[in-house]
């Protein structure tokens, strides 16, 4: 089984419609930024979060932090490492590092909790864990 990304970088260019009346990058889009970060980890690693959602299992976000160092600003190309800190059956931890031409702009941390179609906890299917965690699969 070949070893999981537990890292990953993308490229994020902002656009105008993202920044704030300063010409500034809106707090509120590297929120939306490291949800960008997290889908791609996952896909990086065979997974859509599609396809999660078709089988009944979510991650929802129970905590997420973050502190502003310097501003990004319009046509900015930034680049967003995500890392998973922590895997377990039922919770993530990430951390999220967001940069423009090596300067650190922000980083952040979350803690996502799987549950199901009724809102309650669950764990992650084995397949997924596996392939996640490079767990070698159990003997049914």
């Amino acid at each position: 089984m070949p070893e999981p990304a537990a890292s990953c970088d993308i490229q994020i260019r902002v656009r105008y419609s993202e920044t704030d009346a300063m010409g500034f990058l809106h707090h509120a889009r590297y929120f939306i930024y490291f949800e960008e970060g997290r889908t791609e980890l996952l896909r990086r690693n065979g997974l859509r979060y599609r396809d999660m959602e078709q089988r009944g299992i979510f991650y929802v976000v129970a905590r997420l932090e973050c502190r502003f160092r310097a501003p990004a600003r319009y046509d900015d190309l930034l680049t967003l490492t995500t890392t998973t800190e922590k895997l377990t059956r039922v919770r993530v931890d990430h951390r999220y590092k967001l940069a423009r031409d090596g300067q650190l702009l922000a980083e952040a941390s979350s803690t996502l909790v799987l549950v199901g179609r009724d809102g309650r906890p669950t764990s992650l299917p084995d397949d997924y864990f596996e392939t996640l965690s490079g767990a070698t699969p159990q003997p049914r």
